[in-house]
């Protein structure tokens, strides 16, 4: 009786090697979609670029490589995306948080509105407020500039305008991380004897890593292209404030448009060359660390069990 009851438990029923069916309706109809949208809008226009590149042969790529103008471009737009990057984690950090566990604090809807503003404004707009606002008869840039620090036409000018545009893709990256971390955890490690900063390096830090890494790469993305902002601030000095998105330009207004490909793909190269090593990084944490709240939550007996 029990056997023909339970007899055929272990058959996939809905699922056959011949017969395979999907949860979602329509899967393949969607993935084809997908895609042909990745190869025509994605794709093709790289491959494109490559091509372009390489109507001279290696000859362009060679005297690009052997320019101190383009050399001194790719370490500028490269090292201040990295600074820019690291500062909108921080203060984006911070601000994320203070909308994610304040709900009732006051003006919060219009700070809300305004960490999306960036979004909204035109970046040449952005860059022309800032060259205002920090030049040396401006509001600030008349008070620095009284200590001898000069942001415009500096690479500090330029850092702050990637981290005006690429400050928003941290926040919003990170308010849904924290919105989805409960307090429980905080309060239960504090409970068990663990001090501020214990939850803050063992219980919080581990677990938003995961959302550090995908913010940080938002806006180093965000930097390494940045175009509009970073003009009218930087004073495109060659070989101190120039950065490759302006010198692509130039090329094209020379109408030298393989050197302008072969720029764009060294950019292109080195930029998905630092995701790759970043989304490496973002996949062994999240593969080899466990939660983090278990590290100060778990009990003794089974931190003993696992020794």
């Amino acid at each position: 009786m029990n056997q023909s009851v339970f007899s055929g438990i272990d058959r996939p029923i809905f699922c056959t090697k011949r017969h395979k069916r999907f949860i979602l309706p329509g899967f393949r109809t969607s993935l084809i979609l997908t895609l042909l949208w990745v190869g025509v809008l994605v794709i093709l226009p790289i491959t494109a670029l490559i091509m372009a590149s390489f109507h001279n042969g290696f000859s362009t790529f060679y005297t690009l490589f052997t320019s101190s103008r383009i050399l001194s471009a790719l370490a500028l737009s490269f090292g201040t995306a990295f600074c820019a990057a690291w500062i909108c984690v921080l203060l984006g950090t911070i601000l994320a948080w203070a909308l994610a566990r304040n709900q009732h604090m006051p003006g919060l809807h219009i700070l809300d509105v305004i960490v999306d503003l960036p979004f909204a404004l035109p970046t040449a707009i952005a860059g022309i407020t800032m060259a205002t606002l920090y030049g040396p008869h401006g509001w600030i840039g008349h008070i620095l500039s009284k200590f001898h620090i000069h942001v415009i036409f500096t690479p500090i000018g330029i850092i702050l305008a990637l981290v005006f545009v690429g400050l928003p893709f941290v926040v919003r990256t990170m308010e849904p991380a924290l919105k989805s971390l409960p307090v429980e955890i905080e309060e239960t490690a504090a409970t068990l004897g663990a001090s501020h900063g214990q939850i803050i390096r063992h219980v919080i830090l581990p677990s938003l890593m995961p959302s550090f890494i995908t913010a940080f790469s938002l806006a180093f993305a965000r930097g390494v292209g940045e175009y509009g902002s970073v003009i009218f601030i930087a004073g495109n000095l060659p070989h101190y404030t120039e950065v490759l998105s302006l010198l692509i330009v130039i090329h094209l207004e020379r109408f030298d448009y393989t050197g302008a490909a072969a720029i764009g793909v060294i950019t292109l190269g080195f930029s998905f060359t630092c995701f790759l090593l970043i989304a490496i990084y973002r996949q062994r944490f999240i593969t080899s660390n466990e939660p983090a709240a278990w590290k100060i939550v778990k009990p003794e007996s089974e931190h003993a069990h696992e020794h």
